[in-house]
C-alpha cells in the first residue's frame, strides 16, 4: 500500500508525533500517509510514535505492518489498557524530537493543522495548542465536556477550556519537564498547565469523527474528573473545612432560635426536633468528610506502592 521509506537512524528526529491508539484500528492508514505528507513539508527528519492502549480491534497489526514499511513508526504496545493519558505518557517518555506534537489517531485531530501549529511557535513559543473551531461532536458530549471543565477549572485553580484538548506542539524542554513528573495520576492537559513555559492557542479545524465511536461514556468522564481533582487539587478538603465552619455558624443559630422557642412555651416535646436534625444531618456530614479524607489516602496509598505508571508488552523501530 505504501512505498518503503527509511530515514536516518544517527540523527535524532526534528519532529516526533506521539498517539496513543485505541479502537481505532482503520484509521492508521491515512493517519500514516496524512502525517507523512505534512511533516515532510516541515522537515523529513521526524518519526512517528503509535502507542498501542490493548485495542481490542487488533490495532497493533497495523501499526507492526507500518513500521516495517517506514521505520519512522514507532511502535509501543502496552501490556493492557492503562489509558490515554498513560498511554501518551509512554509516547513522551520515548519522544526524541526537538519538537513533540501530541495528537489524537481517530482523524478528528487533523494532520495539516500541524504547519499551522509549527509556524506560530517559530515566533518564539514553546507551547502551541490547537483550539477546536466549531467542534464536531453532538451536543450531550459538548455540554457535558463544558461543565466538566467549568467544575475541573475550579477544583484544580487553573484554566481549562472545553475546546482545547491534547492536540498540540510542544518544545523538548517542555515535554522533558512533564516527563520529570512522578504523578501516578496522569491527565496531559492540566500537566502541561502545570508546568509553565510559554504557551498560545491557535484555531484549528475539527473534523467530525469517521470510523469507530468514542470510547469516553459518562462514566468514564465522571471517574477521570475525580482522578485529576484529586491528583492536582486539596481544594475539597479546604471546602469541606468552610463547610463545616458553616454548618457549626448555623448550628448555633439553630441552637438559639429552638432556645428562644423553648422560652416561649413553644416546644412541646423537648429536644426531639433538635436531636433528629442533629443526628441526620451531622451523621450525613461527617460520612461526607471522611469520604474526602479517604479519597486522598487511597491515593496516598496508590503512590505509595510506587508501581509503573505503565507496562510495555512490545515495541518496534525503538
Amino acid at each position: 500500500m505504501f512505498s518503503i521509506s527509511k530515514s536516518n537512524n544517527n540523527l535524532s528526529p526534528f519532529l516526533s508525533v506521539v498517539t496513543p491508539v485505541y479502537g481505532c484500528r482503520t484509521s492508521l492508514y491515512e493517519l500514516y500517509y496524512r502525517l507523512k505528507e505534512t511533516l515532510e513539508t516541515i522537515n523529513s527528519n521526524f518519526e512517528i510514535i503509535m502507542v498501542n492502549d490493548d485495542s481490542p480491534d487488533k490495532a497493533w497489526d497495523a501499526i507492526l505492518e507500518l513500521a516495517k514499511k517506514d521505520n519512522r513508526i514507532k511502535g509501543i504496545n502496552l501490556s493492557r489498557n492503562f489509558g490515554q493519558h498513560y498511554a501518551i505518557t509512554a509516547g513522551l517518555e520515548h519522544a526524541q524530537g526537538e519538537w513533540v506534537v501530541v495528537m489524537d489517531c481517530d482523524l478528528q485531530d487533523q494532520p495539516e493543522e500541524i504547519i499551522k501549529l509549527y509556524n506560530k511557535a517559530l515566533e518564539g513559543l514553546e507551547i502551541v495548542l490547537g483550539k477546536r473551531e466549531n467542534r464536531q461532536d453532538n451536543f450531550f458530549k459538548k455540554t457535558f465536556s463544558k461543565w466538566f471543565y467549568k467544575v475541573l477549572s475550579y477544583l484544580t485553580g487553573t484554566k481549562q477550556d472545553a475546546s482545547i484538548a491534547n492536540f498540540g506542539i510542544y518544545h523538548k524542554k517542555v515535554i522533558s519537564a512533564i516527563c520529570s513528573m512522578e504523578d501516578n495520576l496522569r491527565y496531559f492537559p492540566t500537566m502541561v498547565k502545570w508546568v509553565g513555559f510559554k504557551s498560545t492557542t491557535i484555531f484549528v479545524e475539527h473534523a467530525e469523527r469517521s470510523k469507530g465511536k468514542s470510547t469516553y461514556s459518562y462514566r468514564k468522564l465522571i471517574n477521570l474528573s475525580l482522578d485529576v481533582m484529586l491528583a492536582f487539587s486539596d481544594k475539597p478538603l479546604k471546602l469541606t473545612v468552610k463547610f463545616g465552619l458553616i454548618i457549626s455558624f448555623f448550628s448555633i443559630i439553630f441552637g438559639i432560635y429552638n432556645l428562644i422557642k423553648f422560652i416561649n412555651g413553644d416546644i412541646i416535646v423537648l429536644g426531639w426536633i433538635s436531636l433528629i436534625l442533629s443526628i441526620w444531618f451531622l451523621s450525613g456530614m461527617i460520612i461526607f468528610v471522611l469520604g474526602i479524607v479517604g479519597l486522598y489516602v487511597g491515593k496516598t496509598f496508590e503512590k505509595v506502592k510506587n508501581r509503573p505508571k505503565y507496562i510495555i508488552s512490545d515495541l518496534i523501530n525503538i
